[in-house]
C-alpha cells in the first residue's frame, strides 16, 4: 500500500480549524480549489511532459499549497514528493509520483464536493 492510501483524504476538523471554524469561508475556498485545480494539474502535467524540473517544482508547490488548506494529507504528501523531484532535478521517478498525486487528487475531489454541501 502506498503512503497516499494510508493518509487522510480530507481532514474536515483540520480544515475548519485553519479557517477559524468558518464553514462558509471553507466552502468558498473549496469551490475556488475545485475551479482552479484542473488548470494547476494541467500545468504540472505539461512541465512533467517537457521534463522541466523547475516547472515541475513550481506547479507541484502550488498544488501542494492548495490541498494543504484542507488537511488533505495524502494529496499534500503526494504533491510534496513531486515538488521534491523537481527541486532536485531528479525526474527519473516523476511519472510514478505523478500517478500517486493524480490518484490522491481523484480521491479528494468527491470529498471536496461533499464539503460544499455542508
Amino acid at each position: 500500500m502506498n503512503v497516499t492510501k494510508q493518509l487522510a483524504v480530507l481532514d474536515r476538523a483540520t480544515a475548519l480549524e485553519r479557517v477559524g471554524d468558518d464553514l462558509e469561508l471553507l466552502q468558498e475556498m473549496a469551490q475556488l480549489y475545485l475551479d482552479e485545480y484542473p488548470s494547476q494539474l494541467e500545468a504540472l502535467r505539461l512541465a512533467v511532459q517537457k521534463r522541466d524540473a523547475k516547472g515541475v517544482e513550481r506547479a507541484a508547490h502550488s498544488l501542494k499549497g492548495s490541498v494543504g488548506n484542507f488537511g488533505a494529507f495524502a494529496a499534500h504528501s503526494a504533491a510534496l514528493a513531486v515538488e521534491m523531484l523537481g527541486r532536485h532535478a531528479d525526474l527519473s521517478r516523476v511519472d510514478s509520483a505523478m500517478a500517486d498525486l493524480e490518484a490522491a487528487l481523484a480521491d479528494l475531489h468527491p470529498e471536496m464536493e461533499l464539503l460544499l454541501q455542508g
